[in-house]
């Protein structure tokens, strides 16, 4: 049975939610997600600069038109007084819940001092914590946060910031189980979730390598928490909310989609990329949707290779339309090639290196 998590006054459907991912929860694919499964999404994450709020980038990160509610934007930066300062700006302009960003291990946010760079100072991270629930809480908007375990293996203390984030009003926390050392490398450790589930009222989520129903059921009922978070998992497969749901309420695993209704959700989803983008900006950002979501099937490196050099929205979407529906003849559902074969397809190709700084670029 799924569980039912709360951030504040808002109920959730499900205790499954979409990670919050620079470059990639975007608008159309928060909207994709849960229309799929997701019970809550949240933004990527907008930065606290005030002469940046203006900007092409930062206004479509904080584009939620149409967007089903509780709308959830997370916020990044450093100074207690800035960061409360977009808080209010983004409750303004339509945010149900304020996520506060102590998790991305980017160098180029670390660089400065924000997401997960925070850990390394504990007053200062409670700071920040304490103005943001201040500048909220006159609206009655909940506050999250979604952290790392800590900094380093030797410097794990994402207990105590979690510990003092509810005592300073907090509504969530979010745990990856790695350090900021880690990046996404090695595996995830899901201890350190469960003890700060263990000393918390609060819902606390679990993220990290959940990559399957399997996995997802494993974690939850290790750790105990909440609900658990997918990220890099549902790139490309979004379905992946429906399948979590579908195996922790019944313990049955749903076959792969029919490879007709992923051309069908995926074609949905560009044309509402585009829409936010741009014509040349979607086109080119849209490649990296293409390339994850073809990733692991037959043909899906050439055919992701082929559509990188395609230089229009109409193209990428025909292209789309005719490789689906070449591989439905052959397949009623999504043939996944096994890992072991996919790693090699991509170990043989030279041109992977670049395409998937391309993809990511």
């Amino acid at each position: 049975m799924l569980a039912r998590p709360r951030i504040g006054p808002f109920e959730l459907p499900n205790n499954l939610f979409v990670a919050p991912m620079a470059g990639v929860t975007d608008r159309p694919f928060r909207q994709l997600c849960r229309r799929l499964g997701a019970g809550h999404a949240v933004s990527e994450m907008v930065t606290s600069r005030k002469d940046l709020w203006n900007s092409l980038k930062t206004s479509r990160r904080a584009n939620h038109e149409g967007e089903p509610g509780p709308i959830a934007v997370q916020i990044a930066g450093t100074d207690a007084a800035m960061m409360a300062e977009a808080a209010a700006y983004n409750v303004d302009r339509g945010a149900q819940i304020i996520d506060i960003n102590m998790g991305c291990p980017a160098k180029k946010v670390c660089n400065k001092w924000a997401g997960s760079a925070l850990m390394q100072d504990e007053a200062l991270a409670l700071q920040i914590i304490e103005a943001v629930v201040a500048a909220c809480a006159p609206q009655g908007v909940p506050v999250t946060l979604k952290m790392r375990t800590g900094w380093c293996a030797a410097e794990k203390n994402a207990l105590s910031i979690a510990r003092a984030a509810e005592s300073a009003g907090v509504a969530l926390v979010t745990v990856h189980g790695r350090t900021r050392e880690q990046g996404y490398s090695g595996l995830a450790e899901y201890d350190t979730v469960a003890a700060v589930k263990a000393a918390l009222q609060i819902p606390v989520v679990a993220n990290g390598d959940i990559d399957s129903p399997h996995k997802a059921r494993q974690v939850l009922a290790y750790t105990g928490a909440d609900a658990v978070m997918v990220g890099r998992a549902a790139q490309g497969r979004p379905w992946i909310f429906a399948e979590i749901a579908h195996y922790l309420s019944s313990g049955e695993t749903l076959p792969a989609p029919r490879v007709h209704d992923a051309r069908a959700w995926l074609i949905e989803h560009l044309h509402d990329h585009y829409s936010l983008y741009g014509e040349l900006t979607g086109m080119r950002s849209a490649r990296k949707h293409i390339g994850w979501a073809v990733q692991g099937l037959p043909g899906g490196d050439a055919f992701r290779r082929a559509m990188n050099q395609l230089e229009s929205c109409e193209a990428q979407v025909e292209a789309l339309n005719q490789w689906f529906g070449s591989l439905a003849e052959q397949h009623e559902r999504l043939p996944y090639l096994p890992l072991a074969e996919t790693a090699a397809n991509d170990d043989n190709d030279p041109t992977e290196e670049a395409t998937t700084r391309r993809l990511l670029a």
